[in-house]
């Protein structure tokens, strides 16, 4: 099994950027499928973007789309998340989350994924 904690996530003002690092231990990490979802107070959690197991394949939602760039390094066992020109929008607990199977464009639904980490808030003020 896979053990997943994120770091990298705080406040940060409209337009700004953050970087958000996913660690993973336990588990063969470079088999392992990547996804980042976030999930706002009273919403429901939603997929932002996913990579496979080798990187070459990457999805984004649209509202996420040019401005976050999912990347990760197998060598560390560490996934990556770039949120550059932030908006108030993207407040939301970030989560990380992995599963043994690439799904293409369907992994970023949330349900295809085994194992999360315990979520880092992002806030972003205007």
């Amino acid at each position: 099994q896979v053990q997943l904690v994120e770091s990298g996530g705080g406040s940060v003002q409209a337009g700004g950027s953050l970087r958000l690092s996913c660690a993973a231990t336990g588990g063969t990490y470079r088999r392992y499928s990547m996804g980042w979802f976030r999930q706002a107070p009273g919403k429901e959690r939603e997929g932002v973007s996913c990579i496979s197991w080798s990187g070459g394949s990457t999805y984004y939602a649209d509202s996420v789309k040019g401005r976050f760039t999912i990347s990760r390094d197998n060598a560390k066992n560490t996934l990556y998340l770039q949120m550059n020109s932030l908006k108030p929008e993207d407040t939301a607990m970030y989560y990380c989350a992995a599963t043994q199977r690439w799904y293409g464009v369907d992994c970023l639904g949330s349900s295809n994924y085994n194992y999360w980490g315990q979520g880092i808030q992002v806030t972003v003020s205007s």
